[in-house]
């Protein structure tokens, strides 16, 4: 019996397969990607000066003064070792890390003001968490609590076709835009 008559066809069609669903359908997907949508194929890049600044889909750690905060991360903003912290809701650690979170004398706060997303790279921040820093900003800032509000509402981004989601604001882009209106 020729071995080499059953095996050729197994081969063969493996290395097909191999090139088809490895090599020819990837490349169309992204050059069709990248035709049709170059801004998203190109990791939504958000520029500032001429220079890209980070991306519209990975947070960042704003901790200076007149800047928006971002949402806890867990990652430490590592786009490299994205995660959760895995804490559960009744762990010493995690209630510490929400205490230390939470200004003194609020008696309410955002969730995503104290609690890391899943991901921990979240780029965006509920209404809530926003308005509620408006003061702080405005008062690092220089600006009116008016103006930095306004900001804001310019920014917010509704829900997923109006169905999907909660509104939410992208720290980057509203930074951004704070800079832009301070000069």
């Amino acid at each position: 019996m020729n071995y080499l008559k059953l095996i050729y066809p197994s081969v063969s069609l493996a290395a097909l397969a191999v090139l088809a669903c490895g090599v020819l359908y990837p490349l169309a997907i992204t050059l069709v990607a990248g035709a049709a949508f170059p801004w998203q194929a190109g990791g939504s890049p958000l520029t500032h000066d001429g220079n890209v600044v980070g991306s519209a889909l990975i947070g960042q750690n704003f901790t200076g003064p007149g800047c928006f905060h971002s949402r806890p991360s867990a990652v430490g903003y590592d786009a490299l070792g994205s995660g959760a912290s895995n804490l559960g809701p009744s762990n010493p650690a995690l209630l510490s890390k929400v205490e230390s979170r939470t200004l003194h004398g609020v008696s309410s706060v955002p969730g995503d003001a104290v609690l890391g997303s899943g991901s921990g790279l979240d780029p965006d921040i509920s209404v809530e968490n926003a308005m509620m820093q408006v003061p702080r900003v405005a008062a690092e800032s220089g600006l009116g609590e008016d103006t930095v509000r306004s900001l804001v509402q310019m920014h917010t981004r509704g829900r997923l076709l109006g169905l999907w989601g909660e509104p939410r604001v992208n720290v980057l882009e509203l930074n951004l835009a704070l800079e832009r209106i301070s000069k």
